[in-house]
């Protein structure tokens, strides 16, 4: 759910496009760019968020509706962490219906507006600063993790993701992340009818970069298709129990970066990914 602008930069972005990077120089970019922009973030998109409220996704889908994690009778019985969890937001429902939720995230800048959504909402979410490739937990110590649109995304190494949660997951064990749907990675991101052209080839797996003046990262995101993504669950000893593409619903009349009812009534915005370990 990501929409990028020059407010949260130290240095002006000169150059932007698909091209190879260094990935853990770009990561580490990306989590910088994430901490300076946390409060313009939020400032835009955080009412839709809703400060306690898990959103899954632009198209608006609620874990409350949608229950991908499981009923909260047996969530309330449960260890759940939340992966690259931003101001935690989602975390902050859960533990406001009583669940034991834990939430990580490597931005310093979203951690301090997680604090601060929990003094405004008197609702307080245990939280660590970690990055999702390695998480600060035990092995087999959690029951259920998930993301909504974090981590995956923004590292060269997804897969080494997908293995740390595995790691920290209980066999049986349910994780759960929704990631922009492979699919518009050939399109531009541009959530009018414009949008509806595909320009690129789905098959470039090249990150999407944005660089200042000397060609140093400040941020990038990069694509996996659903073939990728499908061997990387697998990869790190996952069964998917079920993929979910959100249709865009009435009445949602947001536009979200390259995500909007216009292009929403044509195409998947978002992918959700439901898995169990093996």
């Amino acid at each position: 759910m990501q929409e990028r602008d020059d407010a949260g930069r130290s240095e002006p972005m000169a150059e932007a496009g698909y091209r190879e990077v260094d990935g853990q120089q770009a990561a580490e970019a990306t989590i910088s760019w994430w901490s300076r922009s946390a409060a313009e973030y939020l400032a835009e998109h955080g009412q839709f968020l809703g400060p306690a409220d898990f959103c899954w996704c632009p198209e608006g889908l609620r874990e409350s509706e949608a229950q991908l994690l499981g009923d909260l009778g047996e969530l309330r019985t449960a260890r759940v962490l939340e992966v690259g969890a931003g101001a935690a937001q989602c975390s902050r429902w859960l533990r406001d219906q009583g669940v034991d939720v834990l939430a990580s995230e490597p931005a310093a800048g979203m951690v301090t507006a997680a604090a601060e959504l929990d003094t405004a909402t008197g609702v307080s979410v245990p939280m660590v600063q970690a990055d999702a490739r390695a998480l600060p937990l035990a092995g087999d110590s959690v029951d259920v993790a998930f993301t909504a649109f974090g981590a995956i995304s923004f590292v060269p190494d997804p897969a080494q993701v997908h293995a740390e949660v595995a790691r920290v997951l209980r066999p049986g064990g349910r994780w759960v992340f929704s990631v922009t749907h492979p699919l518009r990675w050939a399109f531009p991101d541009d959530a009018t009818v414009t949008g509806l052209t595909a320009n690129r080839s789905y098959f470039d797996r090249r990150p999407y970069v944005e660089s200042d003046s000397a060609g140093r990262p400040l941020y990038a995101e990069y694509h996996r298709t659903l073939g990728d993504h499908v061997a990387d669950v697998v990869g790190a000893g996952f069964t998917i129990t079920d993929l979910i593409e959100p249709e865009w619903p009435v009445g949602n009349n947001n536009v979200w970066g390259g995500w909007g009812p216009e292009r929403g009534a044509f195409l998947p915005g978002t992918l959700i990914v439901r898995t169990e370990l093996r």
